[in-house]
């Protein structure tokens, strides 16, 4: 079934009886070209971008939940291209511009907005730091704009500009950037990858890994062997745990970064603000909540639930930003398991083993990613060569120390980035 306008009001008023499935629900084959371990959102933007831009129909995305249970729907939705290091620059300028027509090559309302996002600063270092950024952001092609406290005041009155420790001196804007809505951008992934012929398997966990002789041969699952030619690990925070079954040790450690909705409320914040030095970000949803959040929780960890001390922090980081959300009620809170890297930078590379491949190490940026992250893997998986805007982010960097992608400047600290 496709949408439109006309079937919309059809269905609105025959009582929504009429809607399909958006994708099958098939039984495993014994028999892939490619499997994909993990339905998260670059997991399936990686199939689809197979039978899409490759050809490469037979498919599976293997994942060990429902689709949309892990941090594809754990997070704040924030979509933006302002990085300012060669390598990172191009990759999310390039994934910036397939959110722009995702709608339209899906045929479905993922609800992209191009609210704008501003980051703001508040010393004068942060100011000539966000300046360099900028003219980055703008010499490789993207939109950036600096404002003034007298733009923001026009634009955000609600900030406290005064604060003490904090002053708002201005910001950085990139009126392209916005929000997404996170569970209809893998819902209709999984139903353009499924009207392609790839096989979405729900309920399915990798258990294995089937190497012979240093060549990949398919995986072991709670839902029986399936061979394959190609894999790709595309887990997030589970990275670590699956190239573990592959014998392998990757430079990520997994923490916890949570998030938060409040009861919904009336239009009042317009864009994404992210408070620099309170490490705060904040947007509203279309049902009115506000969505923010802050820190990692800064210790290893797999636990979904994250911890009440950060939570305490991330208020405090809201309150002295934006009082008057004291008064809204929080409704629900999250954790999201990233993976980070020693750099802060993801990776996208073939392993050592001939026919496994990794998409791994996005840290905060995961979200923003998702439909570059499938276009450049499905690349790779398809060519066994480097897509262009994500040729910098090789595994082996890590091993030689050439090339790093230190985006935040913070050293080689996980929990610093």
């Amino acid at each position: 079934m496709r949408f439109s306008a006309l079937e919309i009001l059809k269905q609105g008023l025959t009582g929504n009886k009429g809607w399909t499935q958006h994708w099958r629900d098939p039984a495993p084959k014994s028999n892939y070209d490619v499997i994909i371990i993990g339905g998260g959102g670059h997991g399936l933007a990686t199939a689809y971008y197979l039978a899409k831009n490759h050809g490469i129909t037979n498919v599976a995305v293997l994942e060990k939940g429902y689709i949309g249970s892990g941090n594809v729907g754990r997070n704040t939705t924030i979509v933006r291209a302002n990085y300012g290091l060669p390598g990172n620059s191009e990759f999310y300028s390039h994934s910036l511009k397939l959110w722009e027509s995702l709608e339209q090559d899906l045929n479905y309302n993922v609800m992209h907005s191009q609210r704008g996002i501003i980051n703001l600063f508040h010393s004068d270092g942060q100011r000539d730091a966000f300046v360099r950024r900028g003219n980055a952001m703008r010499n490789q092609g993207d939109d950036a704009e600096l404002l003034s406290r007298d733009d923001l005041r026009k634009m955000v009155p609600y900030l406290n500009f005064d604060n003490a420790r904090f002053p708002v001196r201005g910001g950085l804007m990139q009126r392209r950037g916005g929000t997404a809505r996170h569970d209809a951008v893998v819902w209709g992934l999984a139903r353009g990858a499924d009207q392609r012929g790839v096989d979405i398997i729900q309920n399915c966990e990798v258990t294995g890994i089937d190497i012979e002789n240093g060549v990949v041969k398919g995986v072991q699952t709670t839902r029986g062997p399936i061979t394959a030619k190609k894999v790709g690990i595309v887990v997030a925070g589970r990275s670590s745990q699956v190239a573990a079954m592959a014998g392998m040790r990757l430079p990520i450690e997994s923490h916890i970064l949570q998030a938060f909705v409040t009861e919904g409320i009336k239009p009042a914040i317009d864009h994404v603000i992210s408070f620099g030095m309170g490490h705060f970000y904040i947007s509203q949803s279309d049902k009115g909540g506000l969505v923010f959040g802050g820190d990692l929780d800064f210790y290893a960890s797999y636990a979904q639930r994250g911890n009440l001390p950060m939570a305490e922090h991330v208020m405090e980081a809201g309150m002295a930003l934006m009082p008057a959300i004291g008064k809204a009620k929080v409704l629900r809170s999250w954790g999201g398991i990233m993976d980070m890297t020693p750099d802060g930078s993801p990776i996208i590379d073939k392993t050592h083993i001939n026919g496994l491949y990794l998409d791994a190490g996005w840290c905060y940026g995961g979200f923003k990613a998702v439909p570059g992250s499938g276009y450049s893997f499905a690349h790779l998986m398809a060519t066994d060569t480097h897509h262009e805007p994500a040729a910098k982010f090789r595994l082996d960097r890590f091993k030689t120390g050439r090339s790093l992608m230190d985006e935040e400047g913070t050293g080689s600290q996980h929990n610093l980035h």
